[in-house]
């Protein structure tokens, strides 16, 4: 396929760039939607004290237990393109209800309410990222995925950056309750996109671009089954759930430390939209000018590798230095890595699984596996604070954690070119995990 387009920042070729430039529009819509919520749901976190976080922590995974099996009947009847804008909108129903709820409810209510929403912004963030990389696997082969993923990715980190921005600069103005509003907006506005998605021509030889009109199929727990029977896939479950497990160490670090040097609640939200923002910003750049040439170059191991290597040495630095501008440091560069790398970097890998796992699978690892992880880190970080351990401490105990995902990112990598070798040496249709038994086209 001809390139037209080479440079700096794309390496995008003929008939790509409506999919590049629709995918980073969708990308953030969803994004901005999400980070005008999350410094809303951090600042509860902070005034819950972290005593109560693996509480909140049990309650979310509760949540997405119920929603998983809900979404993977959806999967299993409607093509994407349909089941899509349903999800979406449920959520979006979801947001108009809390807005209507601090609206009417009194004082007294508000906590149980706070609670709710905490709840409920853990599991919106996890579905709605996962089923638009999802989409994005199921439009882009292997090659694409590597060359464009990154560069699709760049639109929802501007909208991370824009969500922040706005949450940060209008919170104090004109309230928490009102950017919910904004949220539920952009919600629709990006299913509005996924509607303009060029739909695929299939039963040709050489299927066009865009995106699947078929169901996806199978059967409701296929996303449990098929993770419990692949290696492939059962990896990828272990590397997030470590990287979760150090997710919630440094968010319980998070939570102490800015509740101890920042006392007003206002004032919170806002110092957390403004960290989010520097995250975001550091995350743009490196997208723009990494990413793409780093998994195309190194390949995807390595681009995995990087996010276990910043935690070692961000964990290590806030043990011996636990102070707000030490953690600013690290969040930074952790959840920078995270979005600009991994993430990117993780999706290329279910670009080689069968159509099913693409959305199953998938969002059974990202969201309750996920979600299991911030349980088993949660309440393991309550655990080393009841045996006495300091928060220094604690951190060290999140850097040797860290060491694990570092050799399954290799393996993870090696698998991966592997899989797509096979897949471009002329293996039709969805390739099979070939690093564990078969999946059944239905479970």
């Amino acid at each position: 396929m001809p390139r037209i387009t080479t440079g700096r920042l794309a390496d995008v070729h003929v008939g790509e760039g409506r999919l590049v430039v629709l995918g980073a529009t969708y990308f953030f819509f969803v994004m901005t939607s999400w980070f005008i919520l999350r410094p809303i749901r951090d600042e509860l976190a902070v005034a819950a004290g972290i005593s109560r976080l693996p509480w909140l922590f049990t309650g979310t995974l509760a949540a997405t237990l119920v929603c998983q099996p809900l979404f993977a009947s959806l999967v299993r009847r409607l093509s994407p393109k349909r089941f899509i804008p349903i999800a979406y909108r449920f959520f979006l129903a979801n947001l108009l209800a809390f807005y209507a709820l601090t609206r009417w409810l009194p004082a007294a209510d508000q906590t149980a309410l706070g609670l709710a929403f905490f709840w409920w912004t853990n599991v919106f963030n996890l579905f709605v990222i996962s089923v638009f990389w999802g989409f994005m696997a199921d439009v882009c082969d292997p090659e694409q995925a590597r060359r464009l993923f990154g560069l699709i990715a760049i639109g929802g980190t501007i909208g991370a950056i824009v969500g922040t921005a706005v949450t940060a600069s209008l919170v104090e103005r004109i309230g928490t309750v009102n950017l919910l509003l904004a949220s539920a907006v952009l919600l629709e506005l990006a299913v509005q996109t996924v509607r303009r998605f060029p739909e695929r021509a299939t039963g040709t030889a050489t299927p066009s671009l865009g995106a699947d009109p078929r169901p996806v199929g199978g059967g409701i727990w296929a996303g449990l089954t098929h993770v419990a029977r692949s290696r492939y896939l059962a990896a990828i479950a272990l590397y997030l759930v470590l990287y979760t497990i150090g997710s919630t160490f440094l968010y319980f670090e998070q939570a102490d430390i800015v509740g101890k040097h920042i006392a007003d609640r206002a004032a919170r939200t806002a110092f957390l939209a403004w960290l989010e923002l520097g995250s975001q910003s550091l995350t743009a750049l490196t997208q723009a000018f990494v990413t793409g040439r780093m998994m195309k170059w190194l390949g995807v191991g390595v681009t995995l590798a990087v996010l276990p290597l910043a935690s070692i040495g961000g964990f290590v630095t806030l043990a011996t230095l636990p102070t707000i501008a030490v953690l600013t440091f690290v969040v930074v560069l952790r959840r920078a890595s995270n979005f600009a790398l991994t993430n990117p970097a993780t999706e290329v890998l279910f670009t080689v699984v069968r159509r099913e796992d693409k959305y199953k699978a998938k969002s059974f690892i990202e969201t309750f596996v996920y979600r299991s992880g911030d349980q088993i880190g949660a309440w393991s970080f309550a655990g080393l604070l009841a045996l006495g351990l300091t928060l220094p401490s604690i951190a060290l105990v999140g850097a040797a954690s860290s060491v694990l995902p570092l050799l399954i990112a290799f393996w993870l990598g090696a698998q991966q070119s592997a899989m797509a070798r096979a897949r471009a040496e002329g293996a039709e249709g969805d390739v099979a995990v070939t690093s564990g038994p078969p999946h059944p086209s239905a479970a």
